[in-house]
């Protein structure tokens, strides 16, 4: 059972007007480096990634499942208010809120030193795409996911939703591509090659031998990849696809590219 909590009850409480802030505004993320997660499921993955909330909100129609992970931050969190329902859904980004959110400091896990297996997201800018990169990444078991500047703030609530807590676990850095040539091309002793995604004038994406180290570029669906990317691309490779077709969705190109790596490295 829910032990009694202080109430919020107005819009105009400081804390309900950050939680909308951090919700809505990408500056208030990076400012605050705090960032918000809602429902059950993101903020158990939280839990169980050992990760200890700033502060969190509930209201009486969380579920046991939900009460069971309020219970567990009762030991650690000293900012658990209870709300009622129509505030939650007045915070909320989502339509039917599940009873709780939550407020977390960013946390970055770092890039492993061996890393031999790593996808570039090059200005990706649709929420739902990276979202899908991120959940496909740490699928595929991908040592760290890295994004160009350009790219949507992985900490965005559509991110975050479609992530599925993917971020919780995988490595995921923004660096400028000098830094991506620094640190992968001249500061580790592993010889990486790049293999760029292209939708045409590339090998058959099946044939380079993925069992190098290797990073593969994905580039936005609106602007193809970068001119740095095709810089530092060792290999073009391309899926072939339906006449019909203009191109895939990059999340859905990255998964197979990906796969096909797990695929070799498997065999």
């Amino acid at each position: 059972m829910i032990n009694n909590f202080e109430k919020i009850t107005s819009k105009q409480n400081t804390k309900i007007k950050w939680i909308r802030s951090l919700l809505s505004h990408r500056q208030e993320r990076k400012n605050s480096n705090c960032y918000v997660l809602e429902g059950v499921r993101l903020i158990e993955e939280a839990h169980k990634a050992n990760i200890i909330p700033e502060l969190v909100l509930f209201s009486s129609n969380i579920s046991t499942r939900g009460n069971q992970v309020l219970e567990s931050f009762k030991s650690n969190t000293n900012e658990i208010y209870e709300v009622n329902y129509d505030l939650l859904r007045f915070i909320s980004k989502t339509e039917n809120p599940q009873g709780i959110i939550a407020v977390f400091n960013k946390t970055v896990l770092s890039i492993p030193e061996q890393a031999d297996f790593l996808l570039i997201a090059d200005g990706i800018r649709d929420p739902g795409n990276m979202g899908t990169l991120i959940r496909t990444s740490l699928a595929a078991n991908v040592n760290a996911l890295i994004l160009t500047p350009g790219s949507v703030d992985i900490f965005s609530p559509k991110v975050l939703r479609s992530g599925m807590g993917g971020h919780l676990h995988l490595p995921i850095h923004t660096l400028e591509w000098e830094q991506i040539i620094n640190i992968f091309k001249k500061d580790r002793s592993i010889n990486m090659s790049y293999f760029l995604a292209a939708s045409e004038n590339g090998k058959p994406y099946w044939q380079p031998d993925y069992k190098v180290p290797s990073a593969v570029i994905i580039g936005s669906e609106a602007d193809g990849a970068s001119k740095y990317a095709h810089m530092i691309a060792s290999e073009h490779i391309s899926i072939p696809i339906s006449k019909n077709s203009e191109s895939l969705n990059a999340a859905i190109a990255a998964g197979i590219i990906l796969f096909e790596i797990v695929r070799q490295r498997s065999s």
